[in-house]
């Protein structure tokens, strides 16, 4: 597959890093991508404040992603679901910690969307290690 990531001289727009988390998507392993192909992948530059709030960061650098919705464990499937499962990815924190550790942006968003993904499974940090390991 080549990539179609933009090469960056500036740092990324929110559209540039769509591309790459569609990207980063497509490579991640398929016991997760196959499951999740109904799962929203948005950017945005930052959480908002009820995100901040809800989850009491002392910072909105302070999360690079978030899986909005019911993860399959706790989902009924008799009962209406309200709203899409999605998978927010923020850009300003995102690139922050790129450029504080020096990882590579592809494989960052990758290990975002693993993580996050594994939410929506009900995943513990030890299984999604473990799947990032592999992938």
């Amino acid at each position: 597959m080549s990539r179609l990531i933009p090469h960056h001289s500036t740092p990324p727009t929110l559209a540039d890093l769509e591309i790459i988390a569609q990207t980063a998507f497509a490579e991640i392993p398929d016991e997760l991508r196959r499951h999740a192909a109904d799962v929203v992948i948005r950017v945005e530059e930052f959480p908002d404040e009820d995100t901040e709030r809800d989850m009491e960061l002392e910072s909105p650098f302070d999360l690079l992603g978030l899986y909005k919705g019911v993860a399959l464990p706790g989902k009924i499937f008799s009962e209406t679901q309200p709203a899409v499962d999605m998978i927010l990815l923020y850009r300003r924190p995102i690139l922050d910690y790129w450029c504080e550790t020096g990882e590579d942006l592809s494989g960052l968003v990758k290990h975002v969307l693993i993580h996050e993904i594994g939410h929506h499974f009900g995943f513990s940090d030890e299984d999604m290690e473990r799947i990032e390991d592999e992938a």
